[in-house]
């Protein structure tokens, strides 16, 4: 893909821009020229387009005229730095990714609304590690049945039989960190101060 055009067209504006920003201050190319070091043919030739606008050139000139480098050139407003993941929604659970690469250790933010699911223990290659934000997790895990609360984290061999839903009436929403065999995630706590 040629960005050449779309190069030249911008360009082609600065030595304008320049003008009309000095205009609009009422300084002359003199007085810019003591400022920023400039010589005043230079400072004159960009402002025909007679000389391409360089870094070193327009940084002194934006610092003289107190104004961003991106308003002497017209760059293009940056766009929306959301992130905006999809949902993963499979049987009354909501499954936000919060990794984007394929591979590796995955984390989710999951919400599990309150049904009438049995336990269906599965068993899988990997690690994971659960932590509950609030409501209720039950968790299956080989001969253990839990229910976990707020604030509250397990981490298990995916090998082993495991299941988990919302316990309870409500839902619950937890975080989900999951990694390839033999990828286990480490957790440190404070120790409770006497």
């Amino acid at each position: 893909m040629n960005d050449e055009p779309a190069l030249d067209s911008v360009l082609d504006e600065v030595g304008p821009r320049l003008r009309r920003i000095r205009r609009d201050r009422g300084a002359t190319l003199g007085a810019l020229s003591e400022v920023t070091g400039i010589s005043v043919s230079t400072l004159s030739r960009l402002e025909s387009g007679r000389r391409k606008p360089s870094l070193e050139l327009l940084l002194p000139i934006a610092r003289a005229h107190q104004v961003p480098l991106d308003e002497l050139v017209g760059a293009p407003p940056v766009g929306d730095p959301r992130v905006r993941a999809k949902p993963i929604v499979r049987h009354g659970r909501t499954m936000l990714p919060l990794t984007r690469q394929p591979g590796g250790l995955q984390a989710y933010k999951v919400v599990q609304e309150p049904g009438t699911q049995q336990p269906d223990p599965r068993t899988h290659e990997g690690y994971e590690w659960l932590y509950v934000l609030s409501g209720k997790l039950r968790l299956v895990l080989g001969e253990h049945d839990v229910v976990l609360g707020a604030g509250e984290a397990a981490e298990f061999d995916t090998r082993v039989p495991h299941w988990f839903g919302a316990a309870g009436e409500g839902s619950v929403e937890f975080l989900s960190l999951f990694g390839p065999q033999g990828e286990r995630m480490h957790v440190r706590a404070r120790p409770k101060q006497s």
